[in-house]
């Protein structure tokens, strides 16, 4: 059965995270996304840590469900087979600084007039213009401006840290999906083609905004004080490892307090409801503490569960491969890649029951789909071979 975005054509000419985990999410769901990258080692993520067979992971777990094709866009004849790409397709999405789509002849205006009814998503760091619009930028760049750096510590080491993951990348493509899809939306009601500007620090900001800016949310007087979510995100100390629990009812607390081998504080005053445990915070930390480095992790995690509490165990990467939810879940998908050999991924998050969504092919090798694409196109084999004997196409 095809999925939801079966019929949807999307260029992609973007680098790195942001554009192509956008576009995999959008060929995962149906879409046919045509990946053009420049000759040479193709984009520079295929030469990045981790690899075997030429490909590298994190390529890997960003381009799946692509046809990959290779075109020198230095070149006119390049830039003009985009161009026509882009006149039989749905979305362009690129993601290179401000000011170079436009140098190369395939900004908005000039996509647009080839293709009125054209999404065209631009992903870039800080805007497509401002004061830092022409700066270079990465993720963790993007985090410590937008908050996820200054609150990335725990009481027991109040240094902040880099969230170690490229979230601001993440979410950046997360967003430009989302916004990609609603303008095909839009476009099906009427409202043509448009452009679509995805800047990381502000997919960043508004991504950490709900919880990591509740204590600047409100402004003016009258506002009372209390703890934000990250004040009292924790890991827990218990006699042989660590464990993850978070309660916020009377029901939890109590049920934690029976696990940890003290019912009776359900009936202390101090910490029997939930305005006494936030003037008596301090003092049950610290019975907390002294009472759950008394248990095993195992067992202790076993009676939380008993008792109802939400509570998890902190997985090694290599035990979250075994984790029995994901694996009841198939969350994980286990296959062959032709160059990198076995490989694993994430299955597509989403469960669409009418219309699912897979991934339909592994990332393309450097151009692999060259000639398909052009001869889809129309090129003959004598257009075809001129351009490979110009330096167009590999």
């Amino acid at each position: 059965m095809p999925g939801p975005l079966e019929g949807i054509r999307v260029i992609e000419v973007s680098a790195v995270v942001s554009g192509p985990l956008a576009a995999m999410m959008l060929a995962d769901q149906g879409a046919d996304v045509v990946k053009v990258e420049p000759p040479g080692f193709g984009e520079i993520m295929r030469i990045g840590p981790i690899r075997r067979g030429g490909e590298a992971s994190l390529y890997l777990n960003c381009n799946r469900s692509k046809r990959g094709i290779v075109v020198d866009l230095q070149q006119e004849a390049g830039r003009e087979v985009v161009r026509e790409l882009v006149a039989g397709a749905d979305v362009f999405i690129q993601n290179w600084r401000p000011g170079a789509a436009e140098r190369l002849g395939l900004g908005w205006d000039d996509l647009q007039a080839v293709n009125p009814n054209l999404i065209y998503c631009s992903v870039s760091g800080y805007g497509p213009d401002g004061p830092y619009a022409q700066r270079r930028v990465y993720d963790p760049i993007i985090q410590g401006l937008t908050g996820h750096v200054a609150i990335q510590q725990s009481a027991d080491i109040p240094i902040p840290d880099l969230v170690r993951n490229i979230v601001a990348d993440k979410a950046s493509a997360y967003t430009a999906a989302q916004a990609i899809t609603a303008a095909l939306f839009a476009r099906e009601r009427g409202a043509g083609g448009q452009k679509i500007d995805v800047p990381m620090i502000d997919a960043s900001l508004a991504f950490f905004w709900p919880d990591g800016m509740m204590k600047q949310t409100l402004t003016g007087e009258g506002i009372s004080e209390g703890p934000a979510l990250y004040d009292v995100y924790r890991l827990w100390d218990t006699a042989d490892g660590r464990i993850i629990w978070f309660a916020t009812s009377d029901s939890e607390y109590f049920g934690l307090f029976r696990a940890i081998g003290h019912p009776e504080w359900c009936e202390d005053k101090r910490f029997s409801t939930i305005q006494a445990r936030t003037e008596n915070a301090e003092v049950l930390g610290a019975e907390l503490l002294r009472a759950i480095a008394a248990h095993p992790t195992k067992e202790l995690h076993r009676r939380m569960i008993e008792e109802d509490v939400p509570a998890g165990a902190v997985l090694s990467l290599e035990e979250v491969l075994e984790d029995e939810q994901l694996r009841h879940n198939e969350a994980i998908l286990e296959v062959e890649h032709p160059a990198a050999g076995p490989m694993r991924m994430a299955r597509p998050a989403a469960r669409f029951h009418g219309t699912p969504q897979a991934p339909s092919r592994l990332s393309p090798q450097l151009g692999e789909h060259t000639e398909e694409v052009l001869e889809q196109l129309g090129y003959d084999a004598a257009r075809i071979a001129s351009l490979r004997a110009d330096g167009v196409i590999p």
